[in-house]
């Protein structure tokens, strides 16, 4: 599997990675020797096989209950790239901050450090963004080289029983090589045993942040995206019929690498038309903004299905965007999966990511995006 580079220095070069070992976000010592968990302390690298629906759970914990740690991470994909990143491990046990990535070609020493916030992205909402090196030493010639784009996005919830990262490269033109993974730990941040106690009635409604990065087919570069993400459970049919849960990101603003707000841009080239014969559009896509009167992207909707959750906590389902126009028309601007794991007692939080594609309005040729956002939600 091969992936081609978008960097003028490297025009012609073909970069190949190897397989690599599992994922935890915990800290680590960097040596890459941190293995993905199974809830009882073993590593952990068989597929999910089960009787449910698609979508199927990623990879990862292979015997989840309501009460162990359940890892999981992105699927392997030759196609795109996605999942060749491991031993993804945030790293603050001397209060460095940083992120170790594992298996990811030219990403310097695979340490990753928090993004600076004047000249780049340090944050999004209330989840941390992280950058690869620029450059690395050739350790025998003591030569600077170039790396590649590498950036990583990091949420943990508030009392440190979930969290989720997400790696993602800019230097190709397709999606390129990176990896997510999201969890709910053993042990939360007080020390005590973290476990799910399922309601058996009533609804719930869960609102946080969202985060995600943007990477492209047909062109390089990398973009971010940030908004609001509410989920909805029905808990009196999480038995052996239907299962009601339903994810919703409003508010997403588009930035790009810099940190420079673009949605507006993107926005007006989403709405592009045909054009009536005295050059004036035919149709004028409906915008929807924040409390705050900012332009916003379409909002992400579920697909509703039956098995989308399980009685683990575990949720997978469909989804997809839509923009509409003022003219009755809507065209469907990205559709994609998205991946949870509830938590706590009575549900109290969920942790998720998910993965939507699209077309780019931006670009006339077959130019995609691939959107990779992680979650995390709370019970009010």
């Amino acid at each position: 599997m091969t992936r081609i580079l978008l960097l003028i220095l490297c025009l012609g070069f073909v970069a190949a990675c190897e397989s690599g070992g599992g994922d935890v976000l915990q800290s680590g010592s960097g040596d890459g020797t941190d293995g993905g968990t199974d809830g009882d302390g073993g590593t952990d690298e068989q597929p999910i096989t089960s009787d449910r629906g698609t979508p199927e759970l990623p990879p990862g914990t292979s015997n989840p209950t309501p009460n162990s740690q359940i890892v999981r991470r992105e699927d392997r994909d030759e196609e795109t790239g996605g999942g060749y990143a491991t031993n993804i491990q945030y790293l603050n046990d001397q209060g460095q901050d940083e992120f170790f990535v594992d298996n990811i070609a030219f990403d310097g020493n695979n340490v990753y450090t928090r993004g600076d916030p004047v000249t780049g992205v340090a944050q999004l909402g209330s989840f941390a963004v992280y950058e690869g090196a620029e450059t690395t030493e050739d350790p025998v010639t003591g030569a600077t080289l170039r790396t590649f784009t590498y950036r990583a996005i990091y949420g943990r919830s508030t009392n440190g029983a979930t969290e989720f990262a997400i790696v993602r490269s800019g230097s190709y033109v397709d999606y390129g090589f990176g990896g997510f993974v999201y969890q709910r730990n053993g042990i939360d941040d007080n020390g005590d045993e973290v476990r799910l106690v399922l309601p058996e009635e009533g609804d719930a409604s869960y609102t946080g942040d969202y985060a995600g990065i943007r990477v492209f087919t047909g062109r390089g570069g990398l973009e971010y995206v940030d908004g609001d993400a509410e989920m909805i459970v029905d808990f009196k049919d999480f038995n052996d019929g239907n299962r009601g849960v339903a994810l919703f990101v409003n508010n997403r603003r588009l930035y790009d690498i810099n940190g420079t707000e673009i949605t507006r841009a993107y926005l007006d080239a989403l709405g592009r038309g045909d054009e009536a014969d005295d050059g004036s559009s035919t149709r004028s896509l409906i915008q929807d903004t924040d409390a705050d009167g900012n332009p916003v992207l379409p909002t992400i909707r579920p697909v509703i299905s039956p098995d989308d959750a399980d009685s683990n906590g575990e949720i997978a389902g469909n989804i997809f965007e839509v923009a509409e126009f003022d003219n009755g028309e809507v065209i469907e601007s990205g559709e994609g999966t998205y991946y949870a794991i509830m938590s706590g007692e009575d549900a109290g939080e969920i942790v998720g990511v998910l993965v939507m594609t699209g077309n780019d309005p931006r670009f006339d040729d077959d130019t995609t995006y691939q959107e990779t956002g992680g979650f995390i939600v709370y019970r009010r």
